[in-house]
């Protein structure tokens, strides 16, 4: 069965080559028996690939079970997922089967298996090494033959770096990759499947379709989608529900958009030159940069009026003699440098000579030592929590990690 026919078959809506790759993958691997981990962010649709394995492999007649790791309470997922004898904690009054015995000669989906505690991860890992599992409150080792699929929205390798997840489990669920578009990354389809959530709203609520103007379908395509297709589609149903008018505007879709982070909306493209910042940051450097400039020009004009002691200078002169500098010879300035006491003579008292002692010692402004320091902030504030304090850079966490690795930041 080829890729198109998957799709029709699972309900798949898209032409990205990305997602086509992902469908191939999940094709190719369905025949065998091995550990598969899809990783992708929240709401990309990850959980359609273990089905299309399943019924691929020859273990579409057994059971195929989705657990939702995140979703059970640390104190009872050991339970959940291999079973408990009677009277092994308070409240288990009988014995009961877990997911892995009741999946056998089957498959099991694990989704958000990052979010696994790390004693269940070593209990999952004898599984997948040996096939043998323990209940709880029992020593009597079980053996079950189950295929594991596994999935992910976090980077399991800063997980690993962080202590939350065993280097040895991501191994052994990752021998085959399955990665999942971010619905960013699949512009070509984001219309598409609009279209698609569009008429089936329209005739679930029996109200007709939805559609967009040149300018507003301009705008949902270039929009980045935090929340992939559960965003898309949700969005789709409120303007479907809400307005009365069918043929939404790029006003009227705006919204509906809410902003993270700053504006994720399109931005008109420019070519990158001297002039333009590719971050908001980066434009605040510049401006600190500019102010720190104009405060050394006029410490140095200081200084030269009173080594001149002239007292009829012209202050519009000296105006447009700031603004001059400011622009021309800012480059100038060292930002390391340390100022020298400077000796001030009065020429009508040769007697007397004034020494100013005081030392400027100038702020480093370099964006690399900015960056570091915001990044240390950010990290202290969070307690070391470095999704937090990704979060609050505004930058992704497997970023954050890298930045901290090559400025050689203790965490």
């Amino acid at each position: 069965m080829n890729v198109q026919q998957i799709k029709q078959r699972f309900g798949i809506i898209g032409n990205s080559s990305k997602l086509d790759h992902a469908i191939e993958i999940a094709i190719q691997v369905a025949p065998t028996d091995m550990s598969v981990l899809i990783s992708g962010e929240s709401g990309t649709g990850k959980e359609i690939f273990p089905k299309i394995i399943h019924q691929f492999s020859p273990r579409k007649h057994g059971q195929n079970i989705a657990v939702n790791c995140g979703a059970i309470p640390e104190g009872t997922i050991d339970s959940e997922l291999f079973g408990h004898e009677k009277g092994s904690f308070t409240g288990a009054h009988e014995s009961r089967k877990g997911y892995f015995e009741v999946a056998n000669e089957g498959t099991i989906f694990l989704d958000e298996v990052a979010e696994l505690p790390i004693s269940t991860q070593v209990r999952l890992l004898r599984v997948l090494e040996a096939g043998e599992f323990l209940k709880v409150g029992s020593s009597k080792v079980l053996k079950t033959n189950v295929r594991v699929v596994a999935a992910t929205n976090v980077n399991i390798e800063n997980a690993i770096q962080e202590g939350k997840f065993r280097e040895d489990l991501f191994y052994r669920l990752n021998t085959v990759p399955i990665i999942v578009p971010a619905l960013r990354e699949r512009k070509e389809d984001i219309h598409l499947l609009f279209r698609k959530f569009a008429n089936d709203f329209a005739e679930r609520y029996r109200m007709p379709a939805i559609s967009l103007e040149d300018d507003a379908v301009y705008l949902l395509t270039n929009y980045r989608w935090p929340g992939n297709i559960r965003q898309l589609k949700n969005i789709t149903e409120q303007i479907s529900v809400i307005e009365k008018n069918r043929k939404i505007s790029n006003e009227k879709l705006k919204q509906y958009l809410p902003i993270y982070e700053g504006s994720k909306l399109p931005a008109l493209y420019k070519p990158v030159d001297s002039k333009t910042f590719s971050s908001e940051r980066e434009i605040l450097y510049k401006v600190l940069f500019d102010m720190k400039k104009d405060m050394n020009d006029l410490k140095r004009l200081v200084h030269e009026i009173i080594e001149t002691d002239d007292n009829n200078i012209n202050l519009e002169n000296v105006n447009t003699h700031i603004l001059k500098d400011i622009y021309t010879e800012g480059h100038k300035i060292n930002e390391s440098k340390m100022r020298k006491p400077v000796e001030i003579k009065n020429e009508s008292r040769p007697e007397t000579n004034i020494v100013d002692t005081e030392e400027i010692i100038e702020e480093s402004l370099l964006l690399v030592d900015k960056e570091i320091e915001l990044i240390k902030k950010a990290l202290e504030k969070h307690k070391g929590k470095r999704k937090n304090a990704a979060m609050e850079l505004g930058i992704s966490e497997r970023t954050l990690y890298r930045k901290i690795k090559e400025y050689e930041i203790e965490s």
